[in-house]
């Protein structure tokens, strides 16, 4: 099988020619460029295209795959949000996704950044470097026997839940579906009982119509005074205008935040020489209990691994025609 590799870093590269060795019958071209509807010509003559979660997979953009006859879409990220599925399942093209990496490097992101927003890391950071060793402005609170609301509790949340609960807080979740596995360290509640009980808020659900903004004006006003919110699944669960009105009325002791909804352009990109004019971005980066990373969660050498790895399992798994968890259309 040939496949185009749209928006290839050097990682990328890395990480899946190491896989290919067990995989001598598939061909990989890798691109720079992004999946968009202006590249996607490149597919011609490919079977398949490989994409990631900023690329542009819209309806012009399914049409000209379709047209160059390609048949199976490679997702090496869990989202889809990016997506046309109507257009997709209209023409038969199959998307394969990996829905689980390494959990537990998107759950140890979210607290680490969750840590470096409560105790100002990225400002001790400055100070010291520039021989200021005075802690003014650098007092956290401990997370010990704080309370910890984990929204959405699929595999990330659940490992977020497990590191709450090492550190010895009390863990609530919310969630549509109760995991079996968090009996007896999490207990799940109304999403409005979490909101107000929660010290440390973290994100870990997928982007639905349902939970478009599901952090906004309203349910920011519903939280402690003082709480700290992570977010790294979907940049659109917080409306970003409301929560720079709560950062500004201090609500929040901090902010950690790996996705944010104008992230698309900036996401893997080095913008350092250009300036970002009328940009949420920067609005949030003025703050100085705001830690913002750019859609590094996934970014750990076993995640790469296992990402290359199990997107070319989907291949053999198309190529055998069997059904597979890892559909977006089944």
């Amino acid at each position: 099988m040939k496949i185009l590799f749209y928006d290839t870093k050097s990682y990328d590269q890395d990480s899946f020619t190491r896989e290919l060795e067990h995989y001598p019958d598939i061909e990989i071209k890798f691109l720079k460029a992004d999946l968009t509807k202006n590249t996607a010509e490149l597919s011609h003559g490919y079977d398949a295209v490989c994409a990631f979660v900023n690329s542009d997979i819209g309806t012009r953009t399914v049409e000209i795959l379709h047209e160059n006859h390609v048949k199976l879409i490679l997702m090496r990220c869990a989202g889809f949000n990016n997506v046309d599925l109507e257009t997709v399942k209209k023409y038969g093209i199959r998307i394969l996704r990996v829905p689980g990496y390494s959990p537990e490097a998107v759950a140890e992101h979210a607290m680490a950044l969750a840590l470096a927003a409560n105790r100002r890391l990225h400002k001790a950071y400055v100070k010291v470097r520039e021989n200021d060793f005075s802690l003014g402005s650098l007092m956290g609170f401990n997370f010990y026997q704080k309370t910890a609301g984990i929204v959405g509790t699929g595999k990330i949340g659940a490992a977020m839940v497990r590191i709450c609960h090492g550190f010895g807080m009390k863990v609530i979740a919310y969630d549509v579906y109760h995991n079996p596995s968090l009996a007896g360290i999490a207990d799940y509640v109304s999403l409005d009982e979490l909101l107000s009980q929660s010290d440390l808020i973290s994100l870990h659900c997928p982007l639905t119509d349902d939970n478009y903004h599901m952090i906004n004006r309203e349910t920011i006003q519903k939280m402690k005074d003082g709480v700290v919110l992570v977010n790294t699944s979907r940049g659109a669960l917080v409306k970003t205008d409301d929560l720079i009105e709560g950062i500004r009325a201090r609500k929040f002791f901090g902010v950690g935040l790996d996705v944010y909804e104008e992230e698309t352009p900036n996401v893997f990109e080095d913008r350092s020489d250009e300036i970002l004019e009328h940009s949420v971005t920067a609005r949030l980066l003025s703050f100085p209990n705001v830690m913002i990373t750019s859609h590094q969660g996934f970014f750990t050498r076993e995640a790469l691994s296992a990402i290359a790895c199990t997107t070319l399992e989907n291949v053999r798994t198309f190529e055998r025609g069997e059904a597979s968890p890892n559909d977006v259309n089944p």
